[in-house]
């Protein structure tokens, strides 16, 4: 078997120089597990796997995966071998192909249930209105009901009793033993009460009742209870992967949208269109109008608008040029782009989106491995309260019928599908939706998190604000033009390369147009710019550099100087032939978006805190326009020391989210209780967070936050459910108080109950924007 596997060495997150433990190494793998028929078959493969000597495995039921790190003594045979030995194949995942031109809508693994299901209904339809309308029992009726409910049992009940019996063979059992025993059990007494008993003669009736009397039970028969059940049974395992296709159709749709061509630009300037796989790093290719981007990359010819709503959720398109990026798998609006590529295959973000879907799908949380603790053990227990509920009645006088009849309702309605689907489908559902929105959740445990945090840390700069200088005002002398004053200077803040320049230029060209070079241009290191401008000799700058110069700024440009000092920003100073003409303030913008994310966060019940290495005063005034409060401010931290403010919150108690986007925030995001992720940020910050903001939009924060919460909520939901119907049901059953034949519907009618329920987070709506003025 030809298998790869990624080899991760363990590296502590807060050291910064990213030191790798060598002694440490472990390799990791998913395996793609084949015959599992409930909860308690993950269960049981789970425990084969981590019972070897460093093997930590997770096995999900509704992927039907399971991820396994295993130490370097370990091969990835004698793993395969250890899952075989219980019962069950594996093999690594085949990654996706592409859909074929006029493929089937549906695979063989809906198929062949589905077409199982209709069969057994057909069959089975008949059985129980006969057995539950007394006036339609012609003579012989029985005989018929036998022709038509074996078939039912034997070939619809199969894929029940073949895992029965492969989990006999190695001493275990599953809910398919309850199945397989209880079907069988009452085929088998029907054919004895026809064979051996009153139930085979000519003209028998009996009438559909829902309890159960004593009698000897030689003139009854069970045949619908056994063909119903088995029904039933199998139209719960339908759509109970009908729901798993559904549910994961997040990921499919992710690994679906890419590009399946592309016309790559050959050096002699002709195109050749050649599959995407072809495509390598650094090559230019050509997207027309309508077209879809290929991969990552960088534009190099043409300007076009790109609506990226498939990433970001925003209907907007945006403007590119050359030098902008572009994302795979966005569409072309409007012109001609050339793009070099500069990510492609699995490190694109489209691949990066469906890796973390499919890693969160493949984990597990705490409630559910709570669910397969209980069903490991639920088999057994369930087996010897059938055989104490036959026990019981039999001593009690009861006639074999009632005996056996309440019985096999034991087994019947202990089958707990529900629970085996209450977090799987859940979870897939609301990580699939959450991956929808450009919220991507890294893995469950973070369901968890989100329940308990109660406090928020966002750093400054590219999370509160855009992480770019911008123009913020222009304040010019008495008898002198602002928009002149922004013009003079853009020219010459153009043919310097610093941000703050590049903050002045950028808003002059787009007040006055192209800007003009320069003439004699001089930059001074840490003060400013100097040269000719349209025959004007201009300073731009610090005061220092006027004061150089001897140049004295007036009394109403020295308040400004002094305004935008307080509030935190840089401010510039304009001066040209001898005189001060205006000043510039220059500051990291807010995004508009964060008073409302503030606000939002603060209505889940967070308290949110401002994280930054920028200075006191620039911290208290950011903090100041979104709303948070002055004590809540946390200013001149170190990168490094990023993380020990985290740790430091969590010692005081608190549960800390942490909210960043550079490679500074990194460490601090891996502290944290609940790391957030801006998708605009770095790669190291992605990967230290669980939450993945796409659209770097803090406002997404909210909406992550209350979809995982309400994930959550609809597992634990799911679960008791699940537990209840059984706790609630059984000691009916026992009773003798629910047929077989109604403890199968009723159990079926719990899964479809617990599917539907999780199929509702996939209408989770993110909140509406507000105006700002709110």
């Amino acid at each position: 078997m030809n298998v790869s596997a990624n080899r991760t060495n363990r590296t502590d997150p807060t050291d910064p120089t990213g030191s790798t433990d060598q002694t440490d190494q472990t390799d990791q793998i998913e395996l793609a597990i084949g015959g599992m028929t409930c909860a308690s078959c993950a269960a049981r493969i789970e425990k084969k796997l981590n019972r070897m000597d460093g093997v930590t495995a997770t096995v999900n039921y509704a992927t039907e995966k399971a991820k396994v790190s295993f130490a370097s003594g370990v091969t990835v045979e004698e793993l395969v071998h250890q899952v075989e030995a219980a019962g069950y194949t594996a093999e690594p995942p085949r990654p996706p192909a592409p859909p074929e031109e006029g493929a089937p809508p549906e695979d063989d693994r809906l198929r062949g249930p589905r077409d199982r299901l209709l069969i057994s209904a057909v069959l089975t339809v008949p059985v129980i209105v006969l057995a539950m309308v007394p006036a339609w029992q012609f003579t012989n009726w029985q005989w018929i009901s036998l022709a038509l409910a074996w078939p039912v049992v034997a070939y619809g009940a199969w894929p029940f009793h073949k895992a029965a019996w492969t989990n006999l063979r190695h001493g275990s059992s599953t809910m398919d033993t309850l199945v397989s025993v209880g079907t069988l059990a009452a085929l088998g007494w029907s054919l004895y009460a026809l064979l051996w008993g009153t139930a085979g003669v000519a003209g028998m009736t009996h009438p559909f009742e829902l309890t159960v009397e004593r009698t000897d039970g030689s003139g009854n028969i069970y045949l619908e209870a056994a063909a119903g059940v088995t029904t039933f049974l199998l139209a719960g395992r339908y759509f109970e992967v009908r729901a798993k296709r559904r549910a994961g159709s997040a990921l499919r749709a992710l690994l679906e949208l890419g590009a399946r061509d592309v016309a790559v630009l050959r050096a002699d300037g002709r195109e050749e269109r050649v599959p995407v796989e072809q495509l390598a790093v650094g090559d230019s290719f050509v997207v027309r109008p309508g077209e879809k981007i290929a991969t990552d990359g960088v534009v190099v010819e043409g300007s076009s608008a790109v609506d990226a709503s498939m990433l970001t959720g925003e209907s907007v398109p945006v403007e590119v040029g050359p030098g902008d990026a572009v994302t795979g798998a966005t569409l072309n609006a409007g012109g001609r782009l050339v793009v070099r590529a500069v990510r492609i295959g699995a490190d694109t973000q489209l691949a990066r989106m469906a890796r973390l879907v499919e890693e969160a799908q493949n984990g597990k949380a705490a409630v559910q491995r709570l669910a397969d603790r209980v069903s490991a053990v639920f088999v057994p227990v369930v087996i010897a309260l059938a055989v104490a509920t036959l026990g019981f009645w039999l001593g009690n006088g009861a006639g074999p019928t009632a005996a056996f009849t309440a019985a096999v309702a034991v087994l019947i309605i202990a089958c707990p599908c529900a629970l085996g689907l209450a977090t799987p489908t859940a979870l897939l559902v609301g990580t699939g939706r959450g991956a929808q929105l450009g919220i991507l959740i890294k893995g469950p445990e973070v369901l968890e998190s989100t329940r308990r945090v109660d406090t928020v840390v966002l750093d400054k700069t590219g999370t509160v604000t855009t992480g770019r200088m911008t123009l913020q005002a222009v304040h010019a002398a008495e008898g002198e033009d602002a928009d002149e004053v922004l013009r003079l200077a853009g020219i010459l803040e153009n043919a310097s390369e610093h941000p703050i320049a590049q903050a002045v230029a950028t808003a002059a060209a787009k007040t006055g147009g192209p800007l003009p070079a320069p003439g004699e241009f001089t930059n001074v290191p840490g003060l400013g710019v100097q040269g000719l401008v349209e025959d004007h000799a201009v300073l731009v700058g610090r005061p220092r550099l006027l004061a150089d110069w001897a140049l004295t700024p007036p009394t109403e440009l020295e308040r400004a100087l002094a305004a935008a000092e307080t509030e935190g920003h840089t401010a510039v100073a304009v001066a040209w032939d001898g005189q001060v003409r205006g000043v510039l303030t220059v500051a990291d913008a807010i995004k508009e978006s964060s008073p409302e994310a503030i606000t939002r966060l603060r209505a889940l019940g967070l308290t949110p805190i401002l994280l930054t290495g920028d200075n006191r005063t620039a911290a208290a005034s950011v903090a100041r326009q979104v709303g948070i409060d002055a004590e809540h401010v946390i200013a001149e931290v170190l990168p490094k020391d990023k993380a020990d403010v985290v740790a430091r919150l969590q010692a005081e108690g608190k549960v800390v989210a942490m909210a960043g986007d550079g490679v500074n925030d990194a460490a601090a995001l891996a502290t944290a209780d609940l790391g957030l992720a801006m998708g605009t940020g770095t790669d190291v910050a992605i990967e230290a967070a669980d939450l993945t903001l796409v659209t770097g939009d803090l406002r997404a924060a909210a909406d992550a936050i209350r979809l995982a919460r309400r994930t959550l909520g609809t597992i634990k939901g799911n679960l008791f459910w699940a537990f209840g119907y059984n706790i609630a049901a059984l000691p009916l059953a026992a009773a003798g108080l629910l047929t077989p034949m109604l403890a199968g519907a009723a159990m079926a009618f719990s899964s479809v109950f617990v599917v539907s329920n999780s199929l509702r987070l996939r209408t989770f709506r993110p909140a509406p924007a507000q105006a700002h003025a709110q």
